[in-house]
C-alpha cells in the first residue's frame, strides 16, 4: 500500500458510496487509477467489504452491549462462526489476556438481549462470559 492507497481509504471510510469520479477528484488521479486501486484492495483483501451505519438517533432505544468471551481449547474459530450468525452480534473482536474473543451486541429489547445472552452462554465451547451493557456514549 502506498499513500494513495491510504488517502483512498480514508475517503471510503468517511463515505464507500461517494462516485469514483468524486474521488477521483479529490485524488487528483483518473476515475481507472481510482476504479484499479478499489478492484486491487478487494482482491487482496485489505478492503473486505463495505457496509452501513445508521443514524445515532436511529438507535437511541436499543441495547447495546460488550460481551467478554473465554473459550475452551481451539474453539475459537468455531465459536466465532456462530457468533457470526446471530444478527445482533454487530462486531466480533479477538484479543489477548483473560478473554478471548469480544463481541458488540445490540438488541431491541431488554428481553431480546436476556434471550441472547442465555443463547450465547449455552454455546458449546464457551467457557465463560462477562457482559457490560453500554450507558451512553461519548464522542471526543
Amino acid at each position: 500500500m502506498d499513500d494513495l492507497d491510504r488517502q483512498l481509504i480514508s475517503l471510503l471510510r468517511h463515505d464507500a458510496r461517494q462516485p469514483v469520479a468524486t474521488l477521483a477528484a479529490d485524488l487528483k488521479v483518473s476515475r481507472a487509477t481510482v476504479r484499479a486501486r478499489i478492484d486491487r484492495l478487494v482482491a487482496d483483501g485489505v478492503i473486505q467489504g463495505f457496509t452501513v451505519r445508521l443514524r445515532e438517533d436511529g438507535s437511541a432505544n436499543r441495547v447495546r452491549a460488550v460481551m467478554m468471551i473465554e473459550v475452551e481449547g481451539h474453539r475459537a474459530e468455531a465459536i466465532l462462526r456462530r457468533l457470526y450468525g446471530f444478527p445482533e452480534v454487530r462486531a466480533l473482536h479477538t484479543t489477548n489476556g483473560r478473554w478471548d474473543v469480544v463481541a458488540d451486541i445490540e438488541t431491541d429489547t431488554l428481553e431480546n438481549f436476556d434471550r441472547l445472552l442465555s443463547t450465547i452462554r449455552l454455546l458449546d465451547g464457551i467457557a465463560s462470559t462477562e457482559t457490560s451493557i453500554l450507558l451512553a456514549s461519548r464522542k471526543g
